[in-house]
Formats: C-alpha cells, structure tokens, sequence
C-alpha cells in the first residue's frame, strides 16, 4: 500500500527529496537534550540574512563536541569522558553524551561555529537563490509520413 502525502499530488514534481528530509527531520526529534535555540541574526543590507543554532553544552570542551555536515544534515556530537580520578560524594551533572541533527534547505551554508561560556553557536547563512526565468519553444508537430 503506497502512502499518501501533501507531497504526493501530482503537481508536484520532483519533490521526493523534501518528502524524504522531512521524514529524516522527525526521526531527529531526540529527547530535547541538549537545549537549543535558532535564531535570526541581522546583517547589515543582507534581505537573506543569518541564522544562528545556539546549544547549551556547559561542561563540554572544544575537544569533546564535533560538527559535520553531510547530504544537507548537520549533525552536532557531544560525548564528555568520565574523569575516573574524581571520588563524587554526589553526582547531580552527568557526563552524557548527545547528538542534535538539523537538516539544511537548499542555498543555507554554514559559515562557522564558536563555543563561549557553555554556549556552542552554529552560523548559517541563507543564500538568496538566483532567479531565472527560461522562455520553452515549442516545437514543430513530427511529419507523417507518406505511404506510398
């Protein structure tokens, strides 16, 4: 039994690729850990502008986190190593380790990321798409040919 999607109406062609970014995006929901927040940054005269994920990584180093973009998915890793010459009386902070996927449209670049006071920020940078307008000729009927 095939599924039907918004997607699946047959004026819209080409679109199976979103259909399945969307799927792949609610697959990435996680637990909610760690938080995040995405922003819209302005620039100065810039309509596109900037976009900003911001995660709250406190305890985590440089070291410990990673960043990867792969087939319009950016993946943020984070995986903290026990210090096993620490004796915890209590132990409220865990070190645990995450991972938050966020998949990209098309034209949206990452353009760096910085780790400050416990905060990791991830800059994109939305590209306006050219637009292009393309006249289709059509073209002459085939001729029939005659049987002779």
């Amino acid at each position: 039994m095939t599924r039907m999607t918004t997607l699946s109406n047959p004026l819209l062609l080409g679109f199976e690729e979103i259909e399945r970014l969307i799927d792949r995006a609610a697959k990435g929901g996680g637990d909610g850990y760690p938080p995040y927040n995405i922003e819209r940054i302005a620039s100065d005269g810039d309509a596109a502008g900037l976009l900003r994920i911001t995660l709250a990584v406190a305890g985590f180093s440089r070291d410990d986190l990673e960043i990867t973009l792969e087939d319009k998915q950016l993946t943020i890793r984070g995986k903290q190593q026990d210090d096993k010459t620490r004796e915890y009386v209590y132990r409220g902070i865990a070190s645990r380790q995450f991972s938050r996927t966020f998949v990209l449209a098309d034209g949206i670049e990452v353009k760096g990321a910085d780790l400050s006071n416990g905060l990791l920020a991830v800059d994109l940078q939305r590209l306006e798409p050219e637009r292009l307008v393309k006249r289709i000729e059509i073209g002459a009927p085939p001729r029939s040919k005659s049987r002779g």
